[in-house]
């Protein structure tokens, strides 16, 4: 399978050189200053005031740059590489997914467990057809609400056991942090640690992934990029999600920061079916159960486990990428969308000023992945020879 993907992207590049149809991608061109354009747009139009953009196949990084600066004026250190960012609820996808995958391939859960065997406060509340599975698709029926200020974690878990469900059972999408703030505890329930210590001992330290975590110390803290609170207040390397600051700073649908080039090495092990650099932390059988539909609503809204693949929240994907494609949005200005029948992925990561503008940022979303896909991966044609191999 990857020899035939290589040989496919060697005659991609062959074929380019020859007719001299585009440039290379590394060294820029009139194609690559489009990203520039589109970036540099959303800065003078206030949407974003800086951020960082890179797109990669399971090799490495195809192109790569920083525009602008963080939040807070002027004075505002500009982003680099090395910025570490907020990634909100890219931590779904990051973090907890692949976490409870892991545990799946260990069999120290099963995804089909019922929730009411890993939270006993669900007894008796009308849940016990809720599956594991269920809170991955965001199939649930739970609906986000409010904490308490007294024992956030707890009245989580209580807050959604009694919470009367929104339709049957895995007939209806609808996106909810609860269902991640679950999954978050019940790393912690079923491993014996934190969600934050397991996925930096099972994935970020064997990927080499230095930069990523919960919880930035005071030296990581000061290279991260600022995001605006709910009271308009700055925070630096601290959580912007409010319920995450609440359940102090560890939570599984928001809380993770961590760098572009962090982000790519995660994206390529991705693509290499759950390996990178001879080092592997997730089977392939668990890497292609995370990432094809389990939830389809008549083809309008599909889901694989934790991922996106078709939705409302699927502007990442843009015009180019494939059917095959998946990948995740995070509120604070960020977004991943991977395409292993392309053998490419684009990362974004913003310092966002505007929420309000909401069809404006997912426009933003859409062309940069539309680019990207029309630059750095393989043409549909090509990439289906490759599918068809996996296949």
């Amino acid at each position: 399978m990857r020899i035939l993907k290589m040989f496919v992207i060697s005659l991609v590049v062959m074929v380019t050189a020859v007719s001299g149809s585009a440039e290379t991608p590394l060294h820029g061109g009139q194609h690559v200053e489009k990203v520039d354009q589109l970036l540099e747009s959303a800065i003078s139009h206030g949407l974003v005031t800086g951020g960082v953009v890179l797109v990669g196949n399971h090799e490495g990084v195809l192109f790569e740059k920083v525009y602008g600066r963080g939040l807070g004026g002027l004075d505002s250190a500009s982003l680099t590489t090395d910025t570490l960012f907020d990634i909100a609820s890219l931590t779904k996808v990051v973090a907890t997914t692949p976490a409870i995958m892991k545990l799946a391939e260990e069999r120290k859960l099963s995804l089909v467990d019922p929730v009411v065997k890993w939270f006993p406060e669900f007894s008796g509340k009308g849940k016990d057809d809720l599956l594991v599975l269920n809170l991955l698709t965001h199939t649930s029926g739970l609906d986000d609400f409010p904490l308490s200020a007294d024992n956030p974690r707890q009245s989580a878990i209580e807050g959604a056991a009694q919470q009367r469900l929104k339709g049957e059972i895995g007939s209806r999408f609808r996106y909810a942090d609860i269902n991640f703030i679950l999954l978050g505890e019940l790393v912690r329930r079923v491993s014996g640690v934190g969600l934050n210590e397991y996925v930096a001992d099972r994935f970020y330290g064997p990927l080499g992934m230095r930069d990523t975590g919960f919880k930035p110390d005071p030296a990581k803290a000061i290279r991260c990029a600022a995001t605006r609170g709910s009271d308009n207040q700055l925070l630096q390397g601290q959580v912007q999600d409010y319920p995450a600051r609440q359940l102090g700073g560890v939570a599984g649908h928001a809380g993770l920061f961590t760098s572009i080039h962090d982000l790519a090495r995660f994206c390529r092990m991705i693509l290499n079916d759950g390996e990178l650099d001879s080092v592997r932390v997730l089977s392939e059988r668990a890497v292609r159960q995370m990432t094809v539909p389990y939830f389809s609503r008549g083809g309008g809204v599909m889901r694989g486990l934790g991922w996106d693949i078709a939705s409302p929240f699927s502007s990442p994907k843009g015009n180019g990428f494939s059917r095959y494609s998946f990948g995740h949005t995070g509120y604070s200005g960020s977004s991943i969308w991977i395409d292993p029948a392309t053998d490419t992925f684009v990362v974004l990561l913003t310092s966002r000023v505007e929420y309000a503008k909401t069809k404006e940022f997912n426009r933003l979303r859409s062309e940069l992945s539309t680019l990207a896909a029309s630059l750095f991966a393989v043409p549909p044609e090509l990439a289906g020879m490759t599918r068809d191999a996996d296949e």
